[in-house]
This record gives C-alpha cells, sequence and structure tokens, in this order.
C-alpha cells in the first residue's frame, strides 16, 4: 500500500528533478521514490555495520590494539620491512 508523503524542496532542486524526470522519462515521484529508497537501503546498512560494531567491542573477550601501533604497522605496507599486524 502506497501512503502520500508532502515534503518541501527549494526551487533549485526542484527544478534539478523535473529536467531528470523529463530526461529519464520518469515521474517525480517514481524519482523521488527511488532515492529515498537508496537512503534508506545505505543509512540502514551504515547503522546496522555500527551496532554490530559495538556489540562487538562490548564484548568480553573484544581486545584493543593502541593506535599509534597500528599507525605504525600500516606505515610499514608496501615497504620491504612490512611488520606483522599487531594483536
Amino acid at each position: 500500500m502506497s501512503r502520500l508523503v508532502n515534503i518541501r524542496i527549494d526551487d533549485a532542486t526542484r527544478q534539478r528533478l523535473d529536467r531528470l524526470a523529463s530526461a529519464t522519462d520518469r515521474t517525480r515521484s517514481h524519482l523521488v521514490k527511488k532515492a529515498i529508497e537508496e537512503f534508506l537501503c545505505a543509512n540502514e546498512w551504515q547503522v546496522q555495520a555500527i551496532e554490530t560494531a559495538i556489540r562487538q567491542a562490548d564484548a568480553a573477550e573484544a581486545v584493543f590494539v593502541e593506535h599509534d601501533r597500528i599507525d605504525s604497522w600500516l606505515n610499514t605496507w608496501g615497504s620491504d620491512k612490512e611488520t606483522e599486524r599487531p594483536r
């Protein structure tokens, strides 16, 4: 079931939307719906990944490595003196 949602956009954005709708032979509604769906997918994934990382960091068995040790390790990448990952 579809529901109507009203949004306010500035004139320049509306003109851009109209041009794209015309160029792609789509309605403004179709383009806005697709844009919202893509935005939600991207942001829901990111929020889920952050929540997972927080749960992992809060776990009793979580292990942390100091930033300076990671930075030093990364600075050796691609060199003849590349070091092993710090643990």
